[in-house]
């Protein structure tokens, strides 16, 4: 008796499991999802405001998911032809409960292989928005519980007044991110006030501007027209950064906030980063910065950023000053002492910095050299010119000889406990300083002895 009860359960489970086998193989098979091809689309287009592409639609059970390969949703008209999004595999669970209901809910939804391109109009619209999105409302999916995006690249952009594109402005590529509680309804519909997505993303690269960083990992916020990067970690040329980084996106032209703290950054590399930069300083520099402004719909998108910092450069190299070399000659003092050999080198920079107007101001330079000292201020353009404003007052940190300390003074130089100090100017350009005597003294404090 007991035999033939197991006998009968084995042959019930196994009943059970070539039932289950065939609701996994078959079900999915008799029920066709990709002929609701069109009907998907039309929707899509409807939510989106946009043209919408679908290669393929398939369905499975355990969980109920259904899978979209080769997702295209193209620009608006008003937008260059392409792309907006562009989605090898979109992988959505549903609600099984809600499906009873004859109710769509989205679990979860699994991006792969995702490119997204962000355009900005001149009058202010973005390509991803659906400015109609007001006048339907009625369907919602609703928040989907989790998103997960696996290797994305995100390409920011504005069109320029002519309707041409512009430059990049930002980009990160290799992209994997996990947030929860998405609204993309709210995401598309720019009269949206939601939260519309938070959680962590990792990204190989990002650049903005000119700056790259990489292995950068953070906290990410949707909200509202806006999106937040806080608690971020990256590798930045050598070195590294913390801070902070939002783009507003409510007004016509979008504006940005970053707030970082660097350290270890080879001030080369990052110099090499931007038009001829390259040659122009070595060292290792640490320090804070923070920059905002808006982008703007032209050739040079961020020229209108300002900021503030404190920054600190160490054991580098100013090769197109050759500092201690222009300034001894204008004390007619030849020995060099420790920087005979090498002019341009110096031990420590430390500074403060403003930026306004495309030009970089500091109001007390500190540089500490090998056989001078120097306390100065001024600016130097970043609009293209290149153009030097600086003064300061320099100290020859060797007590030298009555002959020397004599001609020196002939030259405008002054002697305090046995060591030269004496005022100058910087003017000319980054690539052809000039060099002249100048009262230094007026616009800085005498350096102390040190």
């Amino acid at each position: 008796m007991v035999i033939r009860r197991r006998t009968t359960l084995i042959v019930a489970g196994g009943v059970v499991a070539i039932l289950l086998l065939a609701l996994i193989l078959v079900v999915p098979a008799v029920i066709n999802v990709d002929r609701y091809r069109p009907q998907l689309i039309s929707y899509l287009q409807e939510k989106t405001g946009k043209q919408v592409e679908i290669g393929r639609l398939a369905l499975t059970f355990f969980p109920v998911t259904i899978h979209i390969d080769h997702i295209g949703v193209r620009n608006p008209p008003i937008f260059p032809a392409g792309y907006v999004l562009q989605v090898a595999r979109i992988d959505a669970e549903l609600g099984l409960g809600a499906l009873l209901q004859r109710q769509l809910v989205i679990k979860s939804l699994v991006v792969e292989d995702a490119v997204l391109n962000l355009t900005s109009d001149p009058d202010g619209p973005w390509n991803f928005e659906n400015p109609q999105s007001k006048v339907s409302k009625a369907v919602s999916l609703g928040p989907i519980s989790i998103l997960n995006i696996k290797r994305a690249t995100v390409i920011a952009s504005n069109l320029l007044p002519s309707d041409a594109a512009g430059p990049v402005f930002f980009e990160a590529h290799d992209i994997s991110c996990q947030l929860e509680q998405v609204n993309l309804a709210g995401i598309i519909d720019p009269s949206s006030s939601s939260m519309d997505g938070q959680g962590r993303l990792k990204a190989d690269l990002l650049r903005f501007g000119s700056v790259e960083a990489r292995n950068l990992n953070s906290k990410l916020r949707l909200e509202s027209r806006q999106v937040f990067f806080t608690d971020v970690k990256a590798e930045v040329y050598g070195g590294s950064a913390v801070g902070s980084l939002s783009f507003d996106l409510s007004a016509k032209n979008t504006s940005f906030k970053s707030n970082a703290r660097l350290s270890g950054i080879n001030v080369a590399q990052l110099l090499a980063a931007f038009p001829n930069g390259g040659g122009r300083m070595t060292g290792k520099m640490e320090g804070d910065l923070k920059l905002a402004g808006e982008i703007a719909h032209s050739l040079r998108p961020l020229a209108g950023m300002h900021g503030t910092g404190h920054l600190t450069v160490r054991n580098g190299q100013l090769p197109s000053l050759k500092l201690n070399a222009n300034l001894m000659k204008l004390a007619h003092f030849n020995d060099l002492g420790p920087a005979k050999d090498d002019p341009s080198s110096f031990k420590l920079i430390t500074t403060d910095l403003e930026l306004d107007n495309q030009r970089i101001s500091s109001r007390l330079i500190d540089l500490d050299g090998y056989g001078v000292d120097v306390d100065g201020s001024g600016s130097v353009s970043v609009s293209g010119s290149d153009d030097l404003n600086y003064r300061g007052l320099a100290e020859i940190t060797t007590k030298e000889s009555f002959f020397t300390n004599t001609m020196a003074r002939l030259s405008g130089a002054t002697l305090k406990d046995g060591k030269l100090q004496f005022p100058f100017r910087i003017g000319g350009t980054i690539d052809s300083p000039v060099f002249s005597k100048g009262k230094g003294d007026q616009d800085v404090d005498a350096p102390q002895n040190r």
